[in-house]
C-alpha cells in the first residue's frame, strides 16, 4: 500500500471536514465527478496535474502533496480479510452473495469477459422512499471479452 498517498488522504478528510466542504463541492472545484472525486482524495484514483492543482488550491496543499495527487495509486485499500467498518462490510457481503450471479448474468448477456474498473463510471444517489431512503447505486462498466490466442 501507499502510506504516503493514504496520509494525504486522510490529511484531505480532515481538511474536508474543517471546511465544511461536501464531495460534490469538491468535485466541481476539480472538475470531476463526486465519486471519482472521492476516490482521487482517498488515494484511489490519479488526477490530471490540472485538477492535482486545483485539488491543492481548494485544500491548501503543498507542490509534493499536489505531485502525489497525480501519481498513479497502488490500488485496493481494503485489508484482504473481511472489512469490519458496516458499510464496506455490507458491499463485501453484495460480492459474496451476488458475485457469482453477477458473473452469470453478465456472461449469458456479454460472453466470457469482465466489466472494467478502469473504463468504468459510478453514480449514488437518494432514492426517497416512503418506508425510508433508499441509496441507488449505478455502475457502468465497459466489456472486455477475454482473449483467445
Amino acid at each position: 500500500m501507499n502510506e504516503e498517498k493514504t496520509a494525504l488522504g486522510q490529511k484531505i478528510l480532515r481538511l474536508k471536514r474543517e471546511k465544511r466542504l461536501r464531495w460534490g463541492e469538491v468535485a466541481e472545484a476539480i472538475g470531476h465527478s463526486a465519486v471519482f472525486a472521492c476516490a482521487a482524495c482517498l488515494g484511489q484514483m490519479s488526477l490530471t496535474a490540472e485538477a492535482a492543482e486545483k485539488a491543492g488550491a481548494l485544500f491548501g496543499l503543498g507542490a509534493e502533496e499536489v505531485a502525489l495527487l497525480a501519481e498513479p495509486p497502488y490500488r485496493g485499500s481494503l485489508p484482504t480479510v473481511a472489512p469490519t467498518d458496516p458499510v464496506i462490510y455490507r458491499f463485501h457481503e453484495l460480492v459474496q452473495v451476488y458475485g457469482t450471479t453477477w458473473k452469470a448474468l453478465i456472461e449469458e448477456e456479454f460472453g466470457d469477459g469482465i466489466m472494467s474498473a478502469i473504463d468504468f463510471e459510478m453514480t449514488l444517489d437518494r432514492q426517497p422512499d416512503p418506508k425510508g431512503d433508499r441509496v441507488r447505486i449505478t455502475m457502468s462498466g465497459k466489456f472486455l471479452p477475454y482473449r483467445r490466442y
